[in-house]
């Protein structure tokens, strides 16, 4: 698993449980990540990987396409570079879509990445809580992010946060994501807050 952008994201989910850990770390975030920490990274991987061994890099954040399409067009050149041993190299990203242009969606199809999206099931639902800076919803950028992808034919999943208000509509928000022409949906069940009562947001799951 790889970060590449540290904690950084353009959202603010009212949920995010990477937020408020960020917060309580003495340095919250450390920002893009370097070209030399890349090189050691997957030195790392291109020292125990074997012949006829499968690696898989996968993207997370904070949102790791804040860290640039060049970043991961230098990453993806750099692992042909290093991959002496030819070893199988699969790449999954987990993003919350707001970045996706042509330009990503070709890249990713390109490159053959497993790509996660973040959606939370309904426009209703998603629109409250997963917010961008501005404080305004995402869900139409996300769909249309979607349909890039779809266009594109690049793989994708659809990764939906499993809160309060969204376990009352589970028929409603499985008929929605299937409409995207999604076929694979990951739920995971939202967090609390650290360090506070369990149950005591309005999003909170019992």
């Amino acid at each position: 698993m790889i970060k590449p952008a540290s904690a950084g994201c353009d959202l603010r989910c009212r949920y995010c449980f990477y937020w408020d850990e960020a917060a309580q770390r003495e340095t919250a975030s450390f920002g893009k990540m370097r070209p030399e920490t890349l090189r050691d990274c997957l030195g790392s991987v291109r020292k125990s990987a074997q012949l006829g061994d499968t690696v898989t890099l996968a993207f997370q954040g904070g949102e790791p396409t804040l860290a640039g399409l060049d970043f991961f067009r230098f990453f993806t050149q750099t692992v042909r570079k290093y991959n002496q041993k030819h070893v199988r190299v699969q790449y999954a990203i987990q993003t919350n879509g707001l970045a996706i242009t042509e330009d990503w969606a070709a890249f990713f199809r390109e490159e053959g990445f497993l790509v996660g999206v973040s959606l939370d099931g309904i426009p209703s639902v998603h629109d409250a809580l997963r917010l961008d800076a501005g404080g305004g919803g995402t869900w139409e950028r996300v769909s249309q992010a979607l349909t890039l992808l779809n266009q594109y034919q690049v793989p994708c999943n659809l990764l939906c946060v499993v809160t309060k208000r969204l376990a009352k509509k589970a028929a409603g928000a499985y008929r929605t994501m299937k409409e995207t022409g999604i076929r694979y949906f990951q739920f995971i069940a939202c967090l609390d807050p650290l360090n506070v009562p369990r149950g005591k947001e309005d999003y909170s799951l019992s």
